[in-house]
């Protein structure tokens, strides 16, 4: 097992704001921040029984700016995400090199625009898979947003931009071969 902690304080600053003598100009006064932690672990539990796990904590604000009230969340920026991911192949007998993998992916609500003035709900993915190693070489098949569940990616950062639509149910295919 490896495990990855890591904490960041960033702060970019001229960022461009709306001017306010001219409002179809900016200037460049704004500052934003984004703090937080993050959690990998990864590992073999059992032979052939491998897990990653993963948690983000990120706190991203508007700390400056003419317009923007400071404090408000950047917009698709999600507070919490977590993902943990499974796979399991067979270590022996006539199957020996057929994997299975299952994945879960939560990403929390954020900010839909600068204003907050709405917001881009949380989801719950779930992903599978299915393969054959052997050697150098394998095939696998990747079944993304298994429930089919309906969630939103992000925004366009503007009401009138609209909220981007994650992928609905699909089957990715592969075959590779290790040099």
């Amino acid at each position: 097992m490896t495990g990855t902690l890591a904490y960041f304080d960033i702060t970019k600053t001229n960022i461009a704001t709306t001017d306010p003598n001219e409002s179809n100009f900016s200037i460049l006064t704004g500052e934003v921040k984004s703090r937080g932690v993050e959690l990998d672990v990864a590992g073999e539990i059992l032979p052939g029984w491998n897990i990653i796990a993963a948690y983000a904590y990120d706190d991203a604000f508007v700390s400056e700016d003419n317009s923007t009230p400071v404090g408000n969340r950047l917009a698709n920026v999600s507070r919490h995400s977590f993902s943990l991911w499974n796979t399991y192949q067979i270590q022996q007998g006539d199957f020996k090199g057929l994997g299975f993998g299952l994945g879960f992916y939560y990403v929390g609500e954020k900010a839909g625009d600068l204003a907050n003035s709405f917001e881009v709900p949380s989801y719950f993915r779930t992903d599978a898979s299915i393969f054959y190693r052997q050697n150098n070489w394998k095939a696998q098949l990747n079944f993304q947003n298994l429930f089919d569940i309906d969630y939103y990616t992000g925004s366009g950062e503007f009401r009138a931009g609209g909220v981007f639509p994650g992928a609905p149910f699909s089957v990715v295919g592969s075959i590779s071969i290790t040099f």
